[in-house]
């Protein structure tokens, strides 16, 4: 399965890792997955940590590093073919972030980790529920 992080669920992974579920933890752990990350999510994250809403006990830029080297996290771009998807995927909320990790999910064919009930049932994307 090829799974794309949402943010909330990437800075868990190290920093809460008691909020994600069983099955979460299962799929994020299997080999045979491909673990995705939007830039997007380094933008969350940027803001979260300019904000002081997160702590990340060391130079954000090495916390990124580290992440996307222990998780083997794939790049899922935000390119042309993303942006064009934006037109077609409409949400309930107006979170661009979400707006984007759901366009992204859908133009590369991932599923959507995700604790966020707003993003559970949005049709035509695959979602991994994390409970």
């Amino acid at each position: 399965m090829n799974l794309l992080l949402d943010t909330h669920i990437w800075i868990w992974n190290d920093l809460e890792p008691w909020r994600i579920g069983f099955e979460t933890h299962r799929e994020l752990a299997n080999p045979e997955n491909e673990l995705w990350l939007s830039a997007l999510s380094i933008w969350e994250l940027v803001s979260l940590v300019e904000k002081r809403k997160i702590d990340l006990r060391q130079d954000l830029q090495r916390w990124v590093e580290e992440s996307v080297q222990d998780l083997g996290l794939q790049q899922a771009a935000v390119g042309w073919e993303v942006a064009q998807e934006l037109r077609t995927t409409r949400l309930v909320h107006a979170d661009p972030a979400d707006r984007f990790l759901v366009a992204t999910a859908k133009v590369y064919d991932l599923t959507l980790v995700t604790a966020d009930e707003r993003l559970m049932n949005v049709p035509g994307v695959k979602v991994l529920a994390s409970r």
